[in-house]
């Protein structure tokens, strides 16, 4: 797999992890200290945030950094699928 590609996906799994919180992103750049625009950015792909940006937004959400990552049966799937 790309590194854009799992770039695009490390994005699109922060978004849906603030949604099923019920976050927007104001209320997640409150908690994270960082500029609702940079939340923004982060989903759409604008922005290649750093480790420590991408750890902010974990902590304040209470997840594990592991959850934004594609994981081995996920690889496999979209395998199979292709």
């Amino acid at each position: 797999m790309l590194v854009e590609e799992q770039e695009k996906h490390i994005y699109e799994r922060l978004r849906q992890e603030r949604e099923r919180l019920h976050l927007s992103q104001l209320d997640l750049s409150y908690e994270a200290g960082l500029s609702q625009n940079m939340i923004t950015y982060i989903e759409k792909g604008k922005r290649t945030p750093s480790l420590t940006t991408l750890l902010k937004l974990c902590n304040a959400m209470k997840i594990d950094p592991s959850v934004l990552f594609l994981n081995h049966d996920e690889e496999k799937e979209q395998a199979k699928q292709q």
